[in-house]
């Protein structure tokens, strides 16, 4: 990838970036997953300034990242809920938490616990060989030249 003519990459890492790579998006989807659905406890528990979550709502509901329901009508009230696209981020979200239990905290206020007992490891493997993947085990193909198979 490095001897690569230098350029702007094209990259699926860039465009994600866009729409949750945002402190206070990454936190609105933490909470979704946690169960958290209105404004106010979304507000509580991540500390985020209400206009600035208003907005944050906004983009991720435009990108399909999440959803609006209304739970009451007068006056309209709404709760927010996870996507498929939402749901499918939640692995990368836990392997960003264990890296910041790791490398950004001294002592992590919660520790997570699979429903087999054992503490939550999360790993990225190859779902044909189930080899970890690491940079060093991937090979880079543009598209255009990639058979599709």
């Amino acid at each position: 990838m490095a001897d690569r003519p230098l350029g702007v990459r094209p990259c699926s890492m860039a465009a994600a970036l866009e729409i949750v790579g945002e402190r206070w998006s990454l936190l609105v989807l933490r909470e979704l997953a946690y169960g958290v659905h209105r404004f106010g406890k979304i507000v509580g528990y991540t500390g985020a300034p209400r206009d600035i979550l208003t907005d944050r709502l906004r983009k991720l509901e435009a990108a399909g990242v999440i959803e609006r329901r209304q739970y009451c009508e007068h006056p309209p009230r709404y709760e927010y809920h996870l996507t498929q696209a939402g749901h499918e981020l939640f692995p990368a979200m836990m392997s960003l938490l264990l890296w910041g239990d790791k490398w950004a905290l001294d002592s992590p206020a919660v520790a997570f616990e699979h429903e087999c007992g054992k503490p939550l490891s999360a790993d990225v493997a190859c779902r044909y060989c189930a080899g970890q993947i690491t940079p060093h085990s991937l090979r880079l193909e543009p598209r255009d030249a990639r058979q599709e198979g």
